[in-house]
């Protein structure tokens, strides 16, 4: 790719296709529908040409049609041109089409009091089929799993950089703090519990501690079991609330063990100035525990279901109601 080209495509020029595509457009999400229309000046089959230009319109019939044939199935762009013989875009143009692949965000699951030169994630690699049998894999944990040292011990380089969060401790270490993350949710946790396990060591005087934890299985799924048993068994986590969602008949959820608790959930929350922090799932997750707040407040703070909205609203305005979620 020439150097003048710089504008119309968003990566460092002059650079070859190969280096384009691999590290710098995205190719394994489904396109969207612009993409789609442009590309079917491209198919010589009448009825490919056809089947790409109605998915891309914004008849009723035509978005049933992408929504089906392509993000349900879970089509990228490869597999649109494996499905359509015909279609044959030049690489130029295709590059222009297809989206800058984006940086991929991680809680870090670390404290820098206790880890200076390191950062810890966690996270899960995503594998699936598709509904047309192929195999898709996640782009970003897929690929740290593979940068491992080889036999020499030479080091495996991975570009990154750290993005200040909003997503912090309380400056008071005495400050109670409630956690709430189901799954990979409870990354930033690890750093929380080990921050305040540092300054505990420091002499300092540190509040209520406390986490609610999901996870499908105690024996399949359960991180960081040793390391939260120890802190609890410690006394630097006040308390360890683990909610196991399928070792029963009945489903149970972190939202649950916190109506379990619900008094003490208050007491922390009136009467200690508790912080909150939600990590995981925006979709279900956040939602259902934000509710379960609003049941609690309105509950103990003899409030109506709006005023208890506005309380944990404002508790969010002051910084004491935190998220990191992500859908």
């Amino acid at each position: 790719l020439p150097e003048e080209s710089n504008k119309k495509h968003p990566f460092p020029c002059p650079t070859s296709y190969r280096t384009a595509l691999t590290y710098y457009l995205d190719i394994t999400n489904p396109p969207r529908t612009n993409v789609l229309y442009e590309l079917a000046q491209y198919a010589t089959d009448p009825g490919e040409q056809e089947h790409l230009r109605k998915m891309a319109s914004s008849a009723a019939e035509g978005k049933a049609l992408y929504l089906s044939w392509v993000v349900e199935a879970r089509r990228n762009i490869l597999a649109i041109l494996q499905d359509m013989p015909s279609l044959h875009p030049p690489i130029d143009h295709l590059c222009e089409l297809l989206p800058r692949l984006q940086a991929r965000y991680y809680s870090i699951a670390s404290s820098s009091k206790v880890h200076p030169n390191a950062i810890h994630i966690c996270a899960v690699t995503v594998e699936y089929e598709t509904k047309t049998g192929r195999l898709n894999k996640g782009v970003a944990t897929n690929w740290l799993k593979s940068k491992v040292p080889d036999e020499n011990r030479s080091k495996s380089l991975v570009p990154m950089y750290v993005r200040k969060s909003q997503f912090r401790l309380p400056f008071k270490p005495s400050t109670p703090v409630i956690m709430i993350g189901p799954g990979t949710g409870i990354a930033p946790f690890m750093g929380f519990i080990q921050e305040r396990a540092w300054l505990k060591q420091q002499g300092k005087d540190v509040g209520e501690t406390v986490l609610y934890y999901g996870c499908r299985h105690e024996n399949e799924d359960y991180l960081y079991r040793e390391e939260l048993t120890r802190f609890h068994q410690d006394g630097l986590l006040t308390q360890l609330n683990v909610a196991f969602s399928r070792d029963q008949a009945e489903k149970v959820y972190v939202q649950h063990l916190l109506k379990k608790n619900k008094e003490n959930v208050w007491k922390l929350l009136n009467e200690g100035n508790a912080h909150i922090y939600v990590c995981g799932d925006a979709r279900n997750m956040a939602r259902d525990v934000q509710n379960t707040f609003y049941e609690i407040v309105a509950e103990f703070g003899n409030m109506s279901q709006p005023e208890a909205v506005d309380y944990v609203k404002k508790l969010m305005t002051k910084g004491r109601y935190s998220l990191d979620v992500w859908s």
